[in-house]
């Protein structure tokens, strides 16, 4: 469901994303696979404590872990705060089960892989892209098959106004603007800008190996796109941005590219990959040749 706290922040373009949908385990899951569907990205959001009722122990549940959280499980193991192992699983969890829906595909299924840096992947399944974020009790996941996505979420009373991240994440250009702004609405400014460029960076790879000092955003500009240092256009028309007030605390920020990937609709794993590969990525043990044989001689 959507939440009635989340606003826009950016006027909508083609393709543009819609506003985020909050999912549970239980979904809505077709709203989520009709959306990405529609416009070739969707972004989701959920709490915290959503994405781990049902892993409790009494639950009976826990023992499906290994299985589901595959090669990650060895890692969630080895974590002792309570606290990182609690937001650890409940991230992989939804990433899997946004995957899942998309691809449809069960969720253990999915073959959740990691970039030099950390950037989760989807192992075999190029065309989709994803990305994670999360603060306080808040999970963002972004799916994208039109090229590459980035998404970021931060606390929108985060006080950046003063503090030494102002003076290591803004540009020349952002600055004089900023100058112009009241003390209120220059840290909601900053808040924004911290995730548009948190998005940007993991949009295309470097997360925060590019220093923020490098491009920036214009405050307030209606239409939003990279700019240099000096406030010069530094991306085209390929890129778009998204800014939203989610649950009514939290800033979320979306950048995506459009590759001109493929615009077909149907993602799912069985129609994107040929028989053998969706039996190796979906762990599914791969039938005979003979056996092949025989169906191909019965349905001949």
């Amino acid at each position: 469901m959507r939440t009635p706290g989340a606003a826009s922040a950016t006027p909508p373009a083609p393709y543009a994303i819609a506003e985020p949908l909050q999912v549970t385990p239980q979904g809505p899951w077709h709203t989520v696979r009709r959306e990405l569907a529609d416009t070739g990205s969707v972004v989701v959001f959920a709490r915290l404590e959503d994405w781990l009722s049902d892993w409790q122990p009494d639950t009976g549940l826990d023992s499906a872990l290994p299985g589901l959280l595959g090669r990650d499980w060895e890692r969630f193991t080895a974590m002792t705060n309570p606290d990182v192992r609690a937001r650890f699983l409940a991230t992989r969890l939804l990433l899997k089960y946004t995957a899942g829906a998309v691809l449809e595909a069960r969720p253990a299924d999915i073959d959740l892989a990691y970039k030099p840096g950390g950037r989760p992947y989807l192992r075999g399944c190029d065309q989709v892209d994803i990305s994670l974020s999360h603060t306080a009790d808040l999970l963002v996941v972004g799916i994208t098959r039109r090229g590459w996505i980035g998404v970021d979420a931060e606390l929108t009373s985060r006080q950046l106004r003063g503090s030494a991240v102002e003076r290591q994440i803004c540009t020349p250009y952002e600055t004089q603007m900023l100058d112009r702004t009241g003390d209120q609405r220059r840290n909601t400014a900053l808040v924004r800008l911290w995730t548009l460029k948190e998005a940007y960076s993991k949009a295309i790879g470097q997360g925060l190996r590019f220093r923020f000092t490098e491009f920036g955003f214009a405050p307030g500009a209606r239409r939003v796109q990279v700019l240099r240092p000096d406030g010069t256009p530094g991306t085209g028309d390929e890129w778009s941005f998204r800014t939203w007030t989610v649950a009514g605390q939290y800033t979320v920020s979306v950048a995506l590219v459009d590759l001109g990937f493929d615009n077909a609709a149907d993602v799912a794993a069985q129609t994107m990959l040929d028989e053998g590969m969706v039996d190796a990525l979906l762990r599914q043990p791969p039938r005979r040749r003979a056996d092949r044989r025989e169906e191909v001689s019965g349905a001949r």
